[in-house]
């Protein structure tokens, strides 16, 4: 990378900068110089640790799940699929869909055919993706900066969109605009500068040149685009843009003088009118993520054009019990089944206006595990798009960046929408059965029970969801003395448990993390038994889930050990106790760090044997198979260094 596109990936590619930080560490420059005698010695002790405990290298690629969802079926998908302009958007993100600028990139194939059939065969008729809207549209006299290499942009998206359609699948774009610019952009521009933060200043959108640079843009696109589903917006996001974005619009001149709402609605106003300038047929949803600071808003919701549907995040403002810790869900949940107070009353206020409205959910995976490309808990997906279908909302957006692996758990979206009248045993036994085989449906059924009622442990949190080590598992390091380091979001946990817990004791955020564990142990002892009645031509995939859910059960069961390993660590360092008591705890240690050298080494067998195990579409590989050995080199070295 360029400096140039390294600055434009930690701005624009999906909170980048925040994964890695929100800093540039400072470090030596590395230079090489030959091993001595004690380094060689120290190297071939790692090597014979490594040989100890893995067989030779198993054959793991990188991304060839891509190449296994590259080539379709062969039929004839004009006449398989038949999109229908008035049918309910059932959207989700591309598996391995990219951010940051993917339409400049005629290398990538992130919307291969095999890919695009299998998501329509599991009832997928939408697919989203990142753009940047000065990328993909020109600026006109007053932004001449824009644009730069923006027809090659359109046209690949018409290659996209094309391709789409033969399976059924629109596209849509997500659009949080206008993106905020550094001071040298408003040289000239003082009309048009907005409320700032950090080293950047909203384009603020009071300003009639900016209003119109949006619409002209949006209006360029859909025009150069014809087949384009619509858009999805966020206008208060964690990226800085509009001047209310962030409740700072006090802070400038022109939006000091207009309500939070007011602002608002009318970005979505302008970005509804250049949509439908540009083709009157697209869907303009309008996402209330962030709106007073994700609290009721309907002041907004009452000021949002007539035309544009309102989605919410279905399970947001739950109330669960988990362990006795009483809270609220966030977003990013399936183990808390919803919908929601918030999306209930926002989807009220507007169906009385006469919108549309939107249920975002996660199917497939959350922030809770996303690590694996579906997790296995299908009896809480059946009830909580059955609460949707109850509620009546017109439309599913079903997954962020993570989630749109084709999956049993799309399907059951779109059975449930199919077939209103199949009680869930029916839906479920149907959907074994067709996985299975006949023999195997009672013992997978046991098995997904098991799953879906261990989950629903799961010690949810905002602060876990982001900090913890879930997505890492046995990946994540161990350290003997605490680094002082802070978990960065979704990117690296370290050995942060303050973050990771959140409002958890610690001791209950364990257990809690065991109980998932162990109801999850429970559950493999049961699809172990599908596997085993599964017929010959229902045995393959039956192995390929079996390693999905295992893969899930060491990720939980790492973490209840790594939270066990700290609190014992740390009571260790403090020094303040008994000898018996101490050996009490370095024998707990013991068996935590042996404990991880099993999981360790089981994970890197399946990551051999799968490649979509560590990898999620917008964080790419969580890890890899080095990683694990690093983690089996780790943990002995923390053994001997637990004898001296």
């Amino acid at each position: 990378m360029s400096s140039k596109e390294l600055s434009v990936a930690l701005k624009e590619d999906d909170g980048l900068f925040i994964k890695l930080g929100n800093l540039k560490p400072e470090i030596e420059e590395l230079r090489y110089s030959p091993p001595d005698k004690n380094t060689i010695r120290g190297a071939l002790n790692i090597k014979r640790v490594a040989q100890r405990y893995f067989r030779e290298q198993s054959a793991f690629t990188p991304f060839q799940f891509i190449e296994d969802l590259k080539y379709a079926s062969g039929k004839e998908a004009e006449s398989v699929y038949q999109p229908d302009k008035d049918k309910s958007p059932k959207i989700v993100y591309s598996y391995f869909g990219i951010y940051g600028d993917p339409l400049s990139d005629t290398l990538q194939d992130l919307y291969p055919d095999g890919l695009l059939e299998k998501l329509a065969q599991s009832g997928i008729n939408g697919i989203w993706m990142h753009v940047v809207l000065n990328q993909i549209a020109p600026g006109g006299a007053a932004f001449p900066e824009f644009g730069a290499g923006h027809a090659l942009r359109i046209q690949n998206l018409n290659r996209i969109v094309e391709r789409a359609k033969r399976y059924g699948i629109d596209i849509y774009l997500y659009i949080n605009e206008p993106r905020a610019m550094d001071a040298a952009f408003f040289i000239n521009r003082d009309r048009m500068r907005g409320a700032k933060e950090g080293n950047y200043y909203a384009m603020c959108t009071s300003s009639g040149e900016v209003q119109q640079w949006i619409r002209d843009a949006l209006t360029y696109v859909f025009s150069n685009v014809p087949g384009l589903g619509g858009v999805l917006t966020i206008t208060a996001s964690e990226n800085f843009t509009n001047c209310a974005s962030h409740g700072n619009q006090k802070s400038c001149e022109r939006c000091s003088r207009r309500s939070y709402a007011e602002i608002i609605a009318e970005v979505n106003r302008i970005i509804e009118e250049g949509v439908h300038k540009g083709n009157p047929d697209a869907k303009v949803m309008v996402w209330d993520w962030g709106w007073h600071n994700h609290g009721l808003a309907p002041d907004v919701i009452a000021a949002l054009p007539h035309s544009v549907y309102l989605m919410s995040v279905s399970e947001w403002a739950k109330s669960i019990d988990r362990g006795g810790v009483i809270s609220e869900v966030g977003e990013y949940s399936m183990s808390a089944v919803g919908p929601g107070p918030r999306a209930l009353q926002h989807w009220k206020w507007a169906k009385e206006r006469g919108l549309k409205t939107i249920a975002k959910v996660q199917v497939n995976n959350t922030w809770e595990l996303s690590s694996v490309p579906w997790l296995p808990v299908p009896d809480l997906v059946v009830r909580h798009i059955s609460a949707l279908s109850d509620a009546k909302t017109d439309g599913l957006m079903l997954s962020w960046s993570l989630g749109g692996y084709p999956s049993p758990n799309l399907e059951i979206t779109d059975r449930i929408s199919k077939n209103p009248e199949l009680s869930k045993d029916e839906l479920l036994n149907t959907l074994a059965e067709e996985r299975y085989g006949k023999r195997a449906v009672n013992a997978a059924r046991k098995a997904w029970t098991a799953f879906s009622n261990a989950f629903e442990q799961f010690p949810y949190g905002g602060h876990t969801l982001y900090n913890a080590p879930q997505q890492y598992g046995p990946a994540n390091l161990l350290y003997e003395q605490p680094t002082g380091y802070k978990a960065t979001m979704v990117g690296f946990p370290y050995d942060d448990l303050q973050s990771w817990k959140g409002a958890y004791p610690a001791n209950i955020f364990m257990e809690q993390f065991r109980k998932v564990a162990d109801g999850w142990m429970n559950g493999l002892t049961y699809f172990k038994q599908a596997v085993a009645a599964s017929d010959s031509s229902h045995r393959t995939i039956a192995i390929s889930d079996e390693h999905i859910a295992k893969a899930a059960y060491l990720h939980f069961a790492s973490v209840a050990n790594q939270i066990a390993y700290i609190i014992n660590r740390d009571k260790l360092l403090a020094n303040d106790l008994s000898s018996p008591a101490k050996s009490k705890i370095r024998e707990e240690i013991r068996r935590i760090l042996n404990h991880e050298i099993q999981l360790a080494s089981e994970l890197f067998e399946l990551c051999g044997k799968d490649s979509r195990i560590g990898y999620e579409a917008s964080n790419q590989y969580y890890y890899v198979q080095q990683d694990l050995v690093e983690k089996v080199i780790n943990c002995n070295y923390l053994l001997n260094r637990l004898e001296q």
